[in-house]
């Protein structure tokens, strides 16, 4: 599936916080990290939610979980599928570009990265019939550790999703383009990452500049860290100075009137 850049000049602006593997094993740090949110002025937040994590706990085993999602989401977040279990089977003969993308940057979450279409369209539809089944209609599709392969690219736009992000970009998969934005994001598994992650998401933001669309995404390990949390907090006001908080789905609805108008 070819993605094509948008070059359209006119974007919606907004500031989008996700809030990463979202499941009944983070629910309490997720709970936590919206409250602060609140309390910064972001209202609106995209949850990346894990159907079965680490194959370690299911959703739909948690009754309690499944609604206080759906009450998330009629008070104007947003539920979006995050793979299905967020672990890669390693494969003993892969070469060493793959277990250094696999092993080393996602320690071994990288569901997605190179799965067969048949296989990653199971997965997808699996988890998107499971959010409808509790309510919930997901928009989007955004692969653990944005790691999605040319396949699995395929597959996600088959099972109608609207949309996925990389890393660095927005993918409107309804109208075939990409729209270029590099997400901020902290690594907290050793202290030099996160010693990197500050200074590196300090200089991210400033090279954004006025761009329309600033992206932060959080993790719940990263609010065991109060300076990781305070430089969130700083980054998140600079950001709200000149845009609003809103849902991927949301800016993507905006972006699509604008170009449309």
């Amino acid at each position: 599936m070819q993605i094509r850049e948008h070059k359209e000049f006119r974007q919606a602006r907004g500031l989008v916080v996700s809030i990463h593997d979202v499941s009944p094993r983070t629910w309490a740090a997720t709970k936590t990290m919206l409250d602060d949110l609140a309390k910064w002025g972001v209202a609106r937040v995209s949850l990346l939610v894990i159907p079965d994590h680490h194959q370690q706990g299911h959703i739909l085993k948690d009754a309690d979980f499944c609604r206080w999602l759906v009450d998330r989401a009629a008070a104007g977040h947003e539920a979006v599928l995050h793979g299905y279990y967020h672990l890669r089977v390693r494969r003993g003969t892969e070469g060493a570009w793959n277990r250094l993308v696999t092993e080393s940057y996602t320690a071994g979450e990288g569901e997605f990265f190179d799965l067969a279409e048949a296989e990653a369209f199971e997965r997808v539809t699996r988890g998107r019939d499971e959010f409808r089944s509790v309510g919930l209609e997901p928009a989007g599709f955004i692969a653990p550790a944005w790691l999605l392969g040319a396949e699995a690219t395929r597959a996600v736009a088959r099972a109608g999703f609207q949309y996925t992000t990389r890393i660095g970009q927005v993918e409107d998969l309804v109208r075939n383009e990409a729209h270029v934005s590099q997400s901020l994001v902290y690594s907290v598994r050793a202290a030099w990452r996160r010693v990197v992650s500050l200074g590196w998401n300090s200089l991210l933001l400033r090279a954004l500049g006025s761009r329309p669309l600033v992206r932060i995404g959080l993790h719940p390990p990263d609010w065991k860290y109060p300076a990781i949390r305070e430089h969130a907090r700083k980054c998140i006001a600079r950001a709200l100075a000149s845009r609003e908080a809103i849902t991927y789905e949301d800016w993507l609805g905006r972006q699509r009137s604008l170009t449309d108008s």
